[in-house]
């Protein structure tokens, strides 16, 4: 195999999993590389839920790109259904803001009227702000759909292999990895919240790339009747959202603690008085499955998106909350440029 259009792709979440399947759908011979396994991390533990109105209280270029994004999930969805065979539970539900005195029905006059500017439609409740284009998808079953199409294309998976450094001259991409060299002609750095410690190195010595940290959040798991609820409910940084199947998921918490996976009893407390405030029927639902996950976040908490300088190298962290929304429309802006650079020459 030449070099001419392989390209390696580091870090297999849904991010740099999607940029693979679209790159081998344009042509392109790749390989994708997880210091863990495909999907192990954020994208695993993800809620799912594609909320641009919860996520962006005003216009901006990332407000737009997460919109562009929802409106391509259906189709996404459905050619990853159509190619692998498997399964996605995805749906539009809508969500519901809601507001319990005068002062937060006021800040969410303003915020609809801000968002409204930004495309995000929404309309008052009863209970609160209703956004109706809002939806849900199951992450756990993207990246099973999405390791299935990646297969199919020809991409070359490799799990448990970390990326120690890129090199990139004269048009062509080294990677050093745990188990040796890889070369191709360009790079993809999709590593998540670890994308930050990789070193990239250009003819002049290294690139400083955006730095990259993890902000630990905790999720926990119900049992619950299914279409016992609708569209999903939140309330500042507190939310219920269901699967199609009754698995009912609430989250979540906050906190830039490093990569410390240990389970802290005092946040679970407080998201469980949260949440059953906010769905009181939980309460009776038993005691839930918890798990944690880190949200890649940049410091200026955008993602970095995009080409790194004039190497061939591309950069596609740093979504934070959003990486399960964004990732249809970051796998085509990179395919994209990825294949103009080379059209180009």
């Amino acid at each position: 195999m030449t070099t001419d259009s392989k390209v390696i792709i580091i870090g297999a979440g849904i991010i740099g999993g999607s940029i693979a399947w679209r790159l081998a759908q344009a042509g392109a011979a790749v390989t994708l590389l997880d210091a863990g396994t495909l999907g192990g991390e954020a994208s695993w533990a993800g809620a799912g839920m594609l909320a641009p109105g919860g996520e962006f209280a005003q216009r901006s270029q990332w407000a737009e790109f997460a919109l562009a994004s929802l409106a391509m999930y259906p189709a996404f969805v459905e050619e990853l259904q159509a190619e692998t065979g498997l399964p996605i539970d995805y749906r539009t539900c809508g969500e519901i803001e809601i507001a319990r005195n005068d002062t937060e029905w006021q800040e969410l006059r303003a915020r609809s009227a801000a968002q409204q500017e930004a495309g995000i439609r929404s309309e008052f409740t009863e209970r609160g702000l209703f956004y109706p284009d809002e939806a849900v998808v199951d992450p756990r079953e993207v990246m099973a759909a999405l390791r299935c199409a990646c297969q199919r294309c020809g991409v070359e998976i490799r799990e448990h292999t970390r990326a120690e450094a890129v090199r990139a001259a004269d048009g062509r991409t080294e990677v050093q990895t745990s188990s040796g060299k890889l070369t191709a002609s360009a790079a993809v750095l999709a590593a998540g919240a670890w994308a930050g410690e990789i070193p990239v190195y250009g003819p002049q010595g290294k690139i400083e790339t955006p730095a990259s940290f993890p902000v630990r959040g905790y999720l926990l798991g119900f049992s619950l009747k299914p279409g016992s609820m609708g569209a999903v409910l939140r309330h500042g940084h507190t939310y219920v959202t269901q699967r199609s199947n009754g698995f009912t998921i609430a989250g979540t918490s906050s906190e830039q603690v490093g990569f410390n996976r240990e389970i802290d009893a005092q946040v679970i407390a407080d998201i469980r008085a949260r949440v059953f405030d906010l769905a009181p029927e939980l309460r009776t639902a038993g005691e839930p499955e918890v798990w944690l996950g880190f949200r890649p976040a940049t410091p200026g908490f955008e993602p970095a998106i995009g080409r790194l300088h004039d190497v061939p190298v591309w950069l596609a962290y740093g979504h934070y909350r959003n990486g399960i929304l964004m990732a249809p429309a970051t796998a085509v802006r990179i395919t994209k440029e990825i294949m103009s650079s080379w059209e180009k020459g």
